[in-house]
């Protein structure tokens, strides 16, 4: 079964990365296209990009902070209104956070949890119920390579990915036999504002071989969703890590992230007396 990615397709996050490139690579083969996000700038760019591309693309933009509840309620109503039901949703709105739990923002961390988790969960309950009833969806959700995984400097992101990727293999259970294909995406690292967005210690720049183009990711990505995949993870090197990952012991896995420890910790201190962030 695959998911009906010909109908009106959702996707959050739409201004950069990942899901500025799911948008570019979904938009012709769809009737219709909601990119969501808080840049109205970045979104009628491209936007205008799209519509140059394929003229005959309904697009509906939506402005939206996706952790204010009322915005929410009034972006899905703008939706119905516009295109009516949505067929595929892809859940892409997410940030993360590299550093130490006790030297991280306590604000920050609520907000992420917020985002990654609960409007995540929110957002699907709203809409997967209308495609049960018609018995025709898709959900696409983006976890992370850390949604199997824990290090240090990033514990709260590391905790919300594996609520990604639990809710989405259960979901995927629940739905069973309902005609809604759901799927997760679980990248490595990927060349995209995350870094900048979740701040970076000197010296911790990750090595190229590790990284991919958010355009292979997306492309990967819906090859792996139109298949109906349960779990997809785009790029060789990722997959490889993966597997290592899930067959190595835990506590091996625990003494590597507590021998990076003492480093990071050293690194983060140091860019705070620097006055770095």
């Amino acid at each position: 079964m695959r998911p009906p990615i010909e109908g009106c397709v959702l996707i959050t996050g739409a201004s950069s990365g990942i899901g500025r490139e799911l948008a570019r690579q979904v938009a012709g083969r769809c009737r219709a296209l909601v990119l969501v996000a808080r840049r109205r700038a970045e979104l009628e760019e491209l936007a205008g990009e799209l519509r140059g591309l394929h003229p005959k693309l309904l697009i509906q933009l939506e402005v939206c902070d996706l952790v204010v509840d009322a915005e929410v309620e009034a972006m899905l109503a703008s939706v119905e209104r516009g295109v009516g039901a949505v067929d595929v949703l892809i859940n892409n709105a997410g940030f993360g956070d590299l550093s130490l739990f006790d030297l991280s923002e306590a604000g920050r961390a609520a907000r992420m949890i917020d985002l990654n988790v609960r409007v995540l969960t929110a957002l699907t309950h709203r809409l997967v119920r209308p495609m049960v009833e018609r018995q025709r969806g898709g959900i696409l959700n983006v976890s992370s390579g850390f949604g199997m995984a824990f290090l240090p400097g990033l514990a709260v992101y590391i905790a919300t990915k594996h609520y990604v990727t639990g809710f989405t293999e259960a979901l995927r259970l629940d739905l069973e036999g309902t005609g809604v294909v759901v799927s997760q995406v679980c990248p490595g690292p990927v060349a995209t504002e995350f870094a900048d967005q979740a701040g970076n210690f000197t010296g911790m720049d990750t090595p190229a071989i590790l990284t991919i183009g958010a355009e292979q990711c997306a492309r990967e990505t819906l090859a792996g969703f139109e298949l109906g995949r349960a779990m997809i993870f785009p790029g060789f090197v990722n997959r490889l890590m993966m597997f290592f990952n899930n067959i190595s012991p835990r506590f091996v896995r625990r003494l590597i992230g507590a021998a990076a420890s003492p480093k990071l910790r050293a690194m983060q201190l140091a860019a705070r007396s620097s006055g770095r962030p």
